[in-house]
């Protein structure tokens, strides 16, 4: 009996699968036989094309895996952590992402901006979080990505925040004076006001 391809898809955590993931996932190095089941899967409906070399199982994969496998290495942050956790209130349609490039991109309905930051915060799991299927900013590294790529913002809620690991994380970015400055002043600001 022919092994079920699909079977094996369906019953996967994952909801995103790069054209690389199904040659490892179904243990295939046959790029046509690859290439030939994931074809006869889509056009049979029980596959989707979200973008060219990705697919989906069904219509409701989850939008931040996609976000991280459209570029990798990548993770989740900036406003999109931001916004969930509090800190700023403006809602973004887009998702945000921290990548080894800048780019703005819409696939299926769904904007999602990426920008670059520098191969060794990138790649430090400082204040990242690995959820299941992808990686995620706590709001601590989100808050320090966002002072990293602007010199000036204006974040609403900084009560949320857990200064000890803003503290614990902010030598990944190099030592940046102009960051550590910054943050001293952002934590002064907080302590007024909560003493208010």
């Amino acid at each position: 009996m022919e092994k079920d391809y699909l079977l094996d898809l369906m019953r996967s955590k994952k909801t995103i699968f790069t054209f690389k993931d199904l040659i490892l996932f179904w243990r295939k190095p046959d790029v046509n036989f690859v290439k030939k089941k994931i074809y006869r899967y889509v056009k049979a409906g029980k596959m989707n094309t979200v973008r060219r070399g990705i697919y989906s199982k069904d219509k409701d994969y989850d939008r931040y895996e996609l976000a991280t496998k459209i570029y990798t290495p990548s993770y989740i942050s900036f406003e999109t952590v931001l916004g969930a956790a509090g800190i700023t209130f403006q809602l973004y349609g887009q998702i945000f992402v921290v990548s080894y490039t800048t780019k703005e991109i819409e696939c299926d309905g769904q904007k999602y901006s990426y920008k670059k930051i520098k191969d060794t915060i990138l790649t430090n799991q400082a204040g990242i979080d690995s959820r299941d299927n992808y990686s995620i900013a706590s709001p601590e590294r989100a808050f320090l990505d966002v002072l990293y790529l602007n010199k000036d913002y204006h974040f609403d809620n900084l009560s949320v925040l857990n200064w000890k690991k803003v503290y614990e994380i902010l030598p990944i970015y190099g030592g940046n004076k102009r960051m550590t400055k910054i943050v001293k002043m952002y934590y002064e600001s907080f302590k007024k006001e909560s003493l208010k």
